[in-house]
C-alpha cells in the first residue's frame, strides 16, 4: 500500500506503467509467502519445546509469545528467533514506509494548491492510520514482554492488532468512497432526527 501511494503521488504519470497487474499480484504473493514461512518456522521451533502437563495460557488465543514462555525447557533459542524475526519483518517494512512517506510528504509540500495537498494527504491518511494502529500494538506486545508479564495488557494489545485492525480495514478504506460517505452522513442525520423527536416527546409529556 505504501509503495502504491508512493507511485500514485510521486510518479502519477507513470502509475499505470509501474503498477501493472502482475506487479500487484507479485507483491501480494511475496507477502503471503513471507508470512507463511514465518508461521511455519515458529511452529517448528515450538515443537522442540517440552511443556508441563497442566498448562493454562492467560490469553484469548495461543499467542506465540505466551506459548513459548509457558514451556518448561530452555526458550533462549526461541526468544532469539522471535526477536530477530520481529526486527526483520517489522523493521524492514517500517523502513520502507518511512522512506516512501518521506518522499510523499516532500511531493505534497511541492503542490501549490491547498485542495491538491488535501487530496494527496487524504489518499494516505487511511493507510497511515491502519499501519500506526497495527505497529504500535504488535510491537508493544513483543517488546513489553521482556519487561513485564502483565497478561491482561498483553491480551488487550493482541486484540487490537489481531482483531480490531482487520475489522477496521474495510471501514477505513471505504470512507474514501463518496457513496459510503453520503450513506453514512444520511444515517447519522436520521439517527440525530430520531433522538431529537424522542427528546421533544419526552419534554411534551
Amino acid at each position: 500500500m505504501a509503495y502504491d501511494r508512493f507511485v500514485a503521488i510521486c510518479h502519477p504519470l507513470h502509475y499505470l506503467v509501474i503498477m501493472k497487474p502482475w506487479i500487484c499480484a507479485l507483491l501480494v504473493l511475496v507477502s503471503w509467502i513471507v508470512s507463511s514461512s514465518h508461521a511455519l518456522l515458529q511452529s517448528l521451533m515450538v515443537l522442540r519445546l517440552s511443556f508441563c502437563t497442566d498448562l493454562e495460557i492467560p490469553h484469548f488465543f495461543c499467542e506465540l509469545n505466551q506459548v513459548v514462555h509457558g514451556a518448561c525447557s530452555d526458550t533462549f533459542l526461541n526468544d532469539t528467533v522471535i526477536y530477530f524475526a520481529t526486527v526483520l519483518l517489522a523493521g524492514c517494512p517500517l523502513a520502507g514506509l518511512l522512506f516512501s512517506y518521506s518522499k510523499i510528504v516532500s511531493s505534497i509540500r511541492a503542490i501549490s494548491s491547498a485542495q491538491g495537498r488535501y487530496k494527496a494527504f487524504s489518499t494516505c491518511a487511511s493507510h497511515l492510520s491502519v499501519v500506526s494502529l497495527f505497529y504500535c500494538t504488535s510491537l508493544g506486545v513483543y517488546l513489553s514482554s521482556a519487561v513485564t508479564q502483565n497478561s491482561r495488557c498483553t491480551a488487550t494489545a493482541s486484540v487490537m492488532y489481531s482483531v480490531v485492525t482487520p475489522m477496521l480495514n474495510p471501514f477505513i478504506y471505504s470512507l474514501r468512497n463518496k457513496d459510503i460517505k453520503s450513506a453514512l452522513r444520511r444515517l447519522c442525520e436520521r439517527e440525530t432526527m430520531k433522538v431529537s423527536v424522542v427528546l421533544r416527546l419526552k419534554t411534551c409529556l
